[in-house]
């Protein structure tokens, strides 16, 4: 009796038993948006795909914009944990090489992840809430590590640092329209492959047509 108590698992913490219950919780929640939309997706749904009562996602989360701002901030995270990754060590046009590459991956390898994160952002554009600022919040760091890797890579002329707004914005609307044409078309991998190419062909010309000769 001793040893089969001695081997037991030891009792999880309440930091683990709530990291367990988010996780659960991310995931139904992602897997009934893409199956159903996030106007079909409740919070009873959730908690009793996630295992547990149909009550409690309510009372943890207490509004369906609630628990879709934790999805997004949960799905940023992972993509800035993966961003931060590849491109930790580099800057410039590299940096955003291995952004656009990254993203790509992403769509293959957590496709209902990607789906699932860009629905809500898309869905959030007209709402004044959490859920909106949020995205926004995600949106302007994506901007604005494009920008650094511009300014802060010495082989960049003063020329495209002062265009260096104008770039990031044209890389944050591009991986916009990119993930809009693979939502739509998400069996068509090699077209969506040959539009994150075309964006960094993109990239590398608007770079190297800024650093020609400083006047």
């Amino acid at each position: 009796m001793n040893n089969v108590a001695n081997q037991r698992e030891p009792r999880r913490t309440q930091a683990q038993r709530t990291e367990m219950s988010d996780q659960r919780m991310l995931d139904a929640t992602v897997k009934l948006i893409v199956e159903r939309g996030p106007s079909a997706t409740s919070l009873t749904d959730v908690g009793v795909l996630a295992g547990y009562s149909r009550g409690l996602a309510s009372h943890r989360f207490g509004s369906k914009d609630n628990l879709f701002n934790f999805v997004v901030l949960k799905l940023g995270e992972m993509w800035l944990a993966k961003l931060k990754e590849v491109t930790n060590t580099k800057s410039g046009l590299a940096a955003i090489e291995h952004a656009i590459d990254q993203h790509y991956d992403f769509c293959v390898d957590a496709p209902d992840h990607v789906r699932t994160l860009y629905t809500l952002w898309f869905e959030s554009l007209n709402s004044d809430s959490e859920l909106s600022a949020t995205i926004k919040a995600i949106h302007q760091r994506r901007f604005q590590d494009v920008v650094n890797w511009i300014v802060h890579d010495e082989r960049i002329s003063e020329r495209a640092k002062k265009e260096a707004d104008v770039i990031a914005a044209q890389f944050s609307a591009s991986i916009i329209g990119v993930v809009y044409y693979w939502l739509a078309n998400p069996e068509k991998l090699n077209e969506t492959k040959s539009l994150h190419d075309g964006l960094k062909l993109t990239m590398t010309r608007l770079l190297s047509e800024e650093t020609g000769n400083d006047d």
